[in-house]
């Protein structure tokens, strides 16, 4: 049994927990090497104490599972089949009793946990979701292979974006010059949708692309990323054309000094909270808190937004191996907005930054 997988069957020994139940695609995903977006059909991977796992998938996957390396037990349905009735017929042949169950409480609908409440009549259930954040919270060396692939890749994308930039060209136009040429570079995936913004709509921060067109005058927002071998990038950068007010680079230049104070603050054993606190003083004695509607950032990995959160009440220490964002934005309605975000990886001496695009403001 794969290392992951012998960390999860621990801790249900340890507390006592007779199976578990993953459902979430990037949980499969982590836990068996398996990708799969199953729409409205079901995706599953049962996991025991002393029994050999189940992984249920549709059929048309089937393919899939084993180019993925997963040498244990599968049921593959099709359409016509009630996988339900598949996966109880396959559990009990196993000699168990399920009383306890950790299932993705987050995750899982209302439909099929009444049909596990069906099956297991007389099962508890208790949350999986902590335990599954603690496994993914510090990355090896192979998944911090990725995420740098992906930074690199991100870091492309934004400069072919603002390569792009033209007056009156709009967003749409812009943002689908960036994801074709990233496509042909081989990214099939994109991390989550694409985000060119410019002028008034800088000011949302997650503004939607459309036809609203470059002007001098106007700050240009990207916020992008992509997946690569299953792991997600995610950066922002801001730029302007023609040229800037005091007011925007007032603006500007108080969101780059609070990221960067963030990042320098980055090492093992700080508060996660504190770097929450160090860019939102910043930002505030600048003038400009009320502007800052969001957290500082969030993990990375396997999903765009996964464990830990970024945020001031967060009393989590940083750990080497730890991967997240920073990225401090203010948003005005009127003069416009500005983020700047960056992907870091904690080490053992401090910090790595994964993107690298140059974060001096740029006039175009």
């Amino acid at each position: 049994m794969n290392q992951r997988l012998d960390k999860l069957t621990s801790w249900l020994i340890e507390e006592h927990i007779d199976a578990a139940f993953i459902t979430s695609t990037e949980n499969v995903f982590y836990l068996t090497g398996f990708h799969c977006e199953p729409h409205e059909r079901l995706l599953g991977l049962f996991v025991f104490q002393n029994e050999e796992p189940i992984l249920i998938c549709p059929k048309m996957e089937e393919v899939k599972v084993r180019d993925a390396g997963w040498n244990y037990r599968t049921i593959a349905y099709t359409d016509n089949d009630h996988p339900w009735e598949m996966i109880h017929h396959a559990i009990s042949q196993y000699d168990i009793t399920i009383s306890i169950l950790a299932v993705e409480k987050e995750h899982l609908n209302v439909g099929r946990y009444e049909v596990l409440r069906e099956m297991f009549l007389e099962t508890g259930f208790v949350s999986a979701e902590e335990k599954l954040h603690s496994l993914r919270l510090l990355k090896d060396d192979k998944e911090l292979k990725a995420l740098r692939e992906a930074a690199a890749m991100a870091d492309e994308a934004i400069e072919i974006g603002v390569a792009s930039i033209k007056e009156g060209r709009s967003e749409l136009e812009i943002l689908s010059i960036v994801e074709t040429e990233i496509k042909k570079k081989g990214i099939n995936k994109f991390s989550f949708n694409t985000m060119v913004l410019t002028g008034e709509n800088t000011a949302a921060p997650h503004g939607i692309p459309g036809l609203n067109k470059v002007e001098k005058g106007n700050f240009v927002l990207f916020d992008l990323g992509v997946v690569i071998d299953g792991y997600c990038s995610d950066i922002s950068r801001t730029v302007a054309f023609g040229s800037v007010t005091g007011a925007q680079k007032d603006i500007y230049y108080s969101v780059l000094k609070a990221q960067i104070a963030a990042l320098e603050a980055c090492k093992p054993g700080v508060r996660i909270g504190e770097l929450d606190q160090i860019s939102r003083t910043i930002i505030s004695e600048a003038g400009y808190g009320e502007y800052f509607t969001h957290r500082l950032g969030h993990g990375l990995g396997i999903g765009v937004h996964e464990f830990p959160s970024i945020i001031d009440s967060n009393n989590l220490p940083l750990e080497p191996g730890m991967c997240f964002t920073i990225e401090p934005g203010i948003y005005k309605p009127s003069v416009g907005g500005v983020r700047i975000e960056d992907d870091v990886f904690i080490t053992k001496d401090g910090v790595e930054i994964l993107t690298k695009y140059p974060k001096e403001l740029i006039i175009l």
